[in-house]
């Protein structure tokens, strides 16, 4: 791939998609793809998504959406931003839109979380899809759309089992204003930190819309760091990932931020909505509520001890009473802090 960067394509006009192109623009020429037609036609002349992002975020004239895939072999990098359980199908799309595997794009990955069914994680679709291809990598880490859509500073992670490959990109990518790129060769360890931290923060979301205070939200918090501390080790991470950007950076940011879905869903559970109300009514993926079934069946097959994730398991999966699992929760047995 030549040094210079033509044009960066994104795939999928969601929420993030939408703040990457945008954020991406600022830099470069973007093509960003949605599977809806009527959306890219509304966007290229309204220059704004409004489902997605607030209206008054505009898309700058250097973005050119197309509901057309074939648009996207073009572009230099490609930026799959499309809900977890798509990306398969993308995927499968870029192997025929390319014939040659070794023409397809350089690839990031930004959907979070583990396949609904197989309950594989997004490297493990890659190697599916298009074996033997090694220039991806994840770009994950504390990041809200919005903020980044309007240019706020975000430090995100792009991790590569290529360690090149994430060295390369992030010194490429770095004329992107206000949007700094770490480096990281911790592939698992960062897919699994950004996963369930969504789940944790459904539970904090609980937490806070019962109203049971900050010294609540502190503690489970902190006990929610434990599990993801857990699963990242049993499922081969690296210690040092957890207490980096894609572990404690991005847990922090979905459990306590006003523009966390995840935590959106656990408030409205709280309410007494049921889980089909709440994911009705935000209008966007929460991909905390399919991961939870996947991460409580992966602490169930490592037999991982991981109460707050079965507390949430059970509250969207069994219907269990929101309060009883809040208050079986606190009445566990008393054990020392760290063994």
């Amino acid at each position: 791939m030549q040094n210079e960067i033509k044009r960066v394509g994104v795939i999928g006009a969601g929420s993030w998609g939408s703040a990457l192109a945008i954020a991406s623009s600022r830099a470069y020429p973007v093509t960003l793809w949605t599977h809806r037609e009527e959306q890219a036609q509304y966007i290229n002349y309204c220059r704004s998504n409004p489902k997605y992002l607030p209206a008054e975020i505009l898309m700058p004239e250097n973005i050119l959406v197309t509901g057309e895939f074939n648009e996207l072999s073009s572009c230099d990098l490609l930026i799959v931003s499309t809900p977890l359980n798509a990306v398969r199908e993308i995927l499968e799309r870029l192997k025929i839109l390319f014939d040659d595997i070794n023409e397809v794009p350089d690839l990031f990955l930004v959907s979070k979380g583990f396949e609904a069914g197989s309950g594989k994680l997004p490297h493990e679709i890659v190697n599916d899809v298009l074996p033997n291809f090694s220039r991806f990598g994840l770009l994950i880490g504390p990041s809200f759309a919005k903020e980044v859509a309007i240019g706020l500073p975000t430090a995100i992670t792009l991790a590569s089992s290529d360690s090149t490959f994430a060295t390369k990109w992030m010194h490429q990518l770095n004329g992107i204003p206000n949007f700094r790129i770490y480096a990281h060769d911790d592939v698992i360890g960062s897919e699994v930190g950004s996963a369930i931290k969504n789940v944790l923060a459904i539970a904090v979301g609980i937490s806070d819309g019962l109203s049971l205070g900050y010294n609540a939200r502190a503690a489970l918090i902190t006990r929610s760091l434990n599990e993801l501390s857990a699963l990242v080790l049993a499922l081969g991470g690296k210690k040092e990932t957890i207490y980096g950007l894609t572990g404690i950076g991005d847990l922090i940011l979905t459990c306590t931020g006003d523009l966390s879905r995840n935590r959106k869903v656990g408030q409205e559970l709280a309410l007494g909505k049921t889980i089909d109300e709440v994911v009705t009514s935000l209008g966007h993926v929460a991909e905390g509520v399919s991961t939870a079934r996947e991460i409580y069946l992966k602490a169930q097959q490592l037999k991982i001890d991981m109460p707050i994730v079965n507390c949430v398991y059970n509250i969207i999966y069994n219907k269990a009473d929101i309060h009883k699992e809040v208050s079986n929760l606190l009445s566990r047995a008393p054990k020392v802090e760290f063994v």
